[in-house]
């Protein structure tokens, strides 16, 4: 519970704070990697440092945190929160490394805004933080246990048993166990991080989705080589698993985590649309692949687009997985289209004509301006917001209109 007297002092500190975060988180990251550039080495994603992409998550994060808050002190925003937990363990966050964050956080707060940081809206500020700190730290304590492994040491070797394009630029690679170990439980839906060491000698992270079924000792992620940009530089991880990672090597992994996956313990006849772009189809065939293994009747709707049949990873795959489960249909959108699928629809995915099932569960995945539009769409059409579940590939923008 936030209390009433740091409640009226970040409500009315909030505009200041928040319009100065992208300042306030810049600063911070640099001091902490200059003081501490260990966290540079497996815990921060460099690519996501250079874009900028992880700087404007923490903003949105702490700006989302207060708002909730401040909404109502007594709650807490348990999506907001469940998905950080899960992205933390993700990377083996600990206990200790919030008072770290903590320290150059508030130093770059003092130094960004100066006298405006009284001892009264330091305390206000600190109350929130911790307030969100404590959450987390609880939550990561759950999902460390029920993975079965001590905080932060979420690591394991697995070999690559086969490697294939799907297609060219997106590498599937399948894995088990090192040493005969068996697989650690995970959901459909789910990801895991995979650690890897880069020329330089440092270790980068990049999460990946299970896009097999998850129920055996045989996973799967899919790859997309990630070319660079004017705003970001190539994907570090994606670019060396497609350069020097083969059949026979060994790959660490984290255990799966991940908040939005398939609950087979929900109704089983409940409807399902997938709804994805690009590559962010991997976790629905993972889905779907879960289906199949259980030989599941229930209505489930495919919709997917991408540029070409092509440039669309695990096509074949997916339609397959459509066909073998009595109660799925798939409709696939493409700007190129191409006599691979000659009933998929040209262009941008449109829902007008779309028959939506009542009462669906709805996943969405893919890159953000799609997923602002689908769900538009779906809210428009009917869909409730809290039936829609959404992945985000790297940090996620918990910016107030990320989603609309």
């Amino acid at each position: 519970m936030l209390s009433a007297e740091s409640a009226a002092t970040v409500r009315a500190t909030l505009p200041a704070v928040a319009g100065a975060l992208d300042e306030i988180t810049t600063r911070f990251y640099g001091a902490m990697f200059r003081d501490r550039p260990e966290l540079l080495d497996g815990m921060f994603n460099r690519g996501n440092q250079a874009s900028g992409d992880q700087r404007r998550a923490l903003a949105g994060s702490i700006a989302g945190f207060a708002t909730a808050l401040l909404d109502d002190p007594d709650s807490r925003p348990d999506a907001l929160l469940d998905r950080i937990a899960h992205k933390h363990a993700a990377v083996g966050v600990t206990d200790d490394q919030y008072t770290i964050v903590h320290k150059y956080l508030f130093g770059a707060i003092a130094e960004v805004l100066g006298d405006a940081v009284t001892a009264e809206v330091a305390a206000a500020w600190d109350e929130v933080y911790w307030l969100m700190a404590g959450a987390l730290i609880g939550r990561e304590a759950r999902l460390y246990q029920d993975a079965g492994v001590r905080p932060g040491h979420v690591w394991r070797q697995w070999t690559v048993v086969e490697r294939r394009p799907d297609p060219p630029e997106v590498g599937a690679y399948l894995r088990r166990p090192a040493a005969g170990e068996p697989a650690p439980s995970a959901r459909a839906g789910q990801y895991v991080s995979v650690r890897v060491l880069m020329p330089d000698g440092v270790h980068q992270l990049r999460q990946y989705s299970l896009s097999s079924d998850p129920g055996g000792d045989l996973r799967r992620i899919t790859v997309k080589r990630v070319a660079g940009t004017a705003d970001a530089p190539d994907g570090e991880v994606s670019n060396q698993l497609h350069d020097q990672l083969h059949e026979g090597d060994g790959l660490t992994l984290s255990a799966p985590f991940g908040d939005v996956f398939l609950d087979d313990a929900a109704d089983p006849t409940t409807p399902l649309v997938l709804v994805s772009a690009g590559i962010g189809g991997t976790p629905m065939t993972g889905i779907l692949a879960h289906l199949a293994a259980l030989e599941s009747t229930r209505p489930v709707l495919v919709l997917h687009a991408d540029r070409s049949p092509a440039d669309h990873a695990l096509r074949a795959e997916t339609r397959d997985l459509a066909e073998r489960l009595p109660g799925a249909r798939a409709v696939f959108w493409y700007e190129q289209p191409g006599a691979e699928e000659p009933a998929a629809r040209e262009g941008r995915m449109e829902l007008d004509g779309i028959e939506l099932p009542d009462g669906a569960t709805v996943f969405l995945c893919g890159p953000l301006p799609f997923m602002r539009d689908v769900r538009g769409q779906l809210l428009a059409a009917g869909v409730p917001a809290r039936h829609i579940r959404y992945e985000v590939f790297g940090p996620d923008l918990w910016l107030p209109d990320a989603l609309g």
